[in-house]
């Protein structure tokens, strides 16, 4: 069954890509025709990829592995923060960061150091500081959680990038390309698709647009996240009995003497030639 419909796409308005004159040649296959000057989508294609790029960010999520969303533009923001912030996963929908995944150690220490006011205020130190302390460390808490607070438990570099408008977040795409993390992404006709690996083509410049989009996405995500917590909990209720099968003694056979061993042969022999001596006496 598919993520997302023909219908639902056209009512969000998908299909409605750029002017004919900024359009990007790359994107040819992906466009139906032209319309007032106005390159329309292909939109059963639209429907394919959206499919392909939610089967792809399932196995990943199932895996254990995580996806970080990129969406900075106004009309992005807070539709990917509401439905990423759901499914648990992180997201940039502030400013990227230079380096955030290039240099990733250096975003940890500025992740750590939020940590680091937060103890200091839960264990009182907070309070010997003066004024003018409390003041800077407050605003300086305050900006690193507007840009780093939905990343806090990304601990390590996320298996793929899902970027919205490709041309706004170039720097995020040039990273995750630099390190060979797959990247999935609404593309529009404006746009070059040769570094994108999942492209879903698509109007990335209307709220609703996107917001069906990911809709698809994040419901797989969230069926991923499921089969793998029913995975973890099959294999801890399976566990006790592997232990226990492993920890059961086996029985082992006392090794049989030299002489015992000649006896048995001894038997085995006699047994046959005592059953073809009784019908002789017999007769």
């Amino acid at each position: 069954m598919s993520r997302t419909d023909f219908n639902q796409l056209l009512e969000a308005g998908v299909h409605f890509g750029h002017l004919k004159r900024k359009w990007n040649p790359k994107m040819a296959p992906y466009i139906f025709m032209e319309k007032n000057g106005i390159h329309i989508i292909d939109l059963h294609k639209t429907v394919a990829k959206v499919d392909e790029a939610a089967a792809a960010l399932k196995q990943i999520v199932k895996s254990g592995r995580r996806v970080l969303f990129v969406a900075t533009k106004k009309q992005a923001k807070e539709v990917v923060a509401e439905k990423v912030s759901a499914v648990n996963m992180p997201y940039v929908t502030e400013r990227w960061p230079g380096g955030m995944l290039t240099n990733f150690p250096t975003i940890r220490k500025a992740v750590k150091k939020m940590a680091t006011i937060d103890k200091f205020t839960a264990d009182g130190t907070y309070d010997n500081f003066s004024k003018r302390e409390k003041l800077q460390i407050s605003r300086q808490r305050a900006k690193l959680e507007k840009n780093l607070g939905s990343i806090a438990d990304l601990t390590r570099l996320p298996a793929a990038l899902f970027v919205v408008d490709i041309q706004k977040e170039s720097n995020a795409v040039k990273e995750a390309n630099r390190l060979n993390i797959p990247v999935f992404a609404l593309v529009d006709t404006c746009c070059d698709p040769t570094h994108i690996d999942y492209v879903i083509p698509a109007n990335d410049d209307a709220t609703k647009s996107i917001a069906v989009i990911l809709d698809a996405v994040t419901a797989a995500i969230a069926e991923g996240a499921a089969e793998r917590k029913l995975e973890k909990e099959k294999e801890a209720a399976e566990a006790p009995k592997k232990e226990e099968k492993e920890a059961r003694p086996r029985v082992k056979r006392a090794p049989k003497s030299d002489v015992a061993e000649a006896a048995e042969v001894a038997e085995a022999v006699a047994e046959p030639a005592a059953e073809a001596e009784a019908p002789a006496a017999e007769a």
